[in-house]
């Protein structure tokens, strides 16, 4: 049974940062890209980051791009997303995800991820 956790979410002030935390119990963990998405209160999901299997390729949205940072440490089987100058329009709930096909088409896809969490809220105020 495969678990994705995240963690590190939580209530800041705008222009503040947090960084979230997803850790995996896929045996091949190394071989999965990951990805954040996010879903704000009446709003789709939306994805925001992704990154390759071996780290070397990273997509985010554009809204995010120059403040959030996507990335992996295969040996503790973690990706993280670093968010910085938080805004209130971050706020949602993030999940992670894993994609285990090797290509690296359609990275911003949910349906292209089998693996996903519960969810982390973050919450940036005004």
């Amino acid at each position: 049974q495969v678990q994705v956790v995240e963690s590190g979410g939580g209530l800041v002030q705008a222009g503040g940062s947090l960084r979230l935390s997803c850790t995996a119990s896929i045996r091949s963990f190394s071989t999965y890209h990951m990805g954040w998405f996010r879903q704000a209160p009446g709003k789709e999901r939306e994805f925001v980051a992704a990154i390759s299997w071996r780290g070397s390729s990273t997509n985010y949205l554009d809204s995010v791009k120059g403040r959030f940072t996507i990335s992996r440490d295969n040996a503790k089987k973690t990706a993280y997303l670093q968010m910085n100058d938080l805004k209130p329009e971050d706020t949602a709930v993030y999940y992670c995800a894993a994609r285990g096909d090797l290509s690296e088409s359609y990275y911003d896809d949910p349906e292209k991820y089998i693996f996903w969490g519960q969810g982390a809220q973050v919450t940036v105020s005004s």
